[in-house]
């Protein structure tokens, strides 16, 4: 089974519920994205401060709230032009945010390996999220690569939990492989686009 296949099975067991309140009481997308957004700064802050497994439980909940929006504007016909740029805007800051708290983590512990990986992460991370932005404004279909915005924050999150139960190196390893397959991911998008200027 397939990431993608996997993504949408737990997303039809986990949203709809959630879809179907959030519609129910009227929950504007917008409203779910911004907190969605301070959720994120909030576990950001906590990963900086070396609060790692909360760090990381924090991010998963504010992936769920990025999940959410989409899905709440689609079932409650309030999708708009203006809400999806609050969205890439918001997903560019929570982003920026946590690889930004990692940085200072590790300039606090003094691991100048886990400084340069959460910098190469984070120009990474903007680098596949702008390739795709770019090709899209082109015409040009362009969603592919092994570590889009949804793996990214589950293997961060991952990571920060793992490193905060067991003391060792799951944050650093968690951030290396973001850092090394967004290159890939850009590397994949960038092909996808020249083949479809091809045809």
């Amino acid at each position: 089974m397939g990431k993608e296949a996997v993504l949408r099975r737990v997303s039809s067991v986990v949203l709809p519920p959630l879809v179907r309140a959030a519609v129910r009481l009227r929950v504007s997308p917008n409203v779910l994205t911004v907190v969605g957004l301070v959720t994120c700064l909030a576990a950001a802050a906590l990963v900086g401060s070396g609060n790692l497994l909360l760090g990381g439980l924090v991010v998963l909940l504010a992936g769920l709230f990025d999940l959410l929006d989409g899905a709440v504007a689609r079932a409650s016909g309030m999708t708009s032009r203006f809400g999806a740029l609050v969205d890439s805007v918001a997903d560019r800051v929570s982003e920026a945010a946590l690889l930004c708290a990692l940085v200072v983590l590790y300039t606090t512990r003094g691991q100048n390996a886990g400084i340069w990986l959460s910098l190469a992460a984070l120009v990474g991370s903007f680098l596949t999220s702008y390739v795709r932005a770019r090709a899209e404004g082109l015409g040009l279909q362009d969603s592919v690569g092994v570590l889009t915005r949804a793996e990214r924050v589950a293997v961060l999150a991952l990571g920060l939990v793992l490193d905060g139960v067991t003391q060792q190196a799951g944050a650093l390893i968690a951030t290396a492989i973001i850092a090394v397959f967004s290159y890939v991911t850009v590397v994949q998008r960038v092909a996808h686009a020249w083949k479809q200027t091809r045809k």
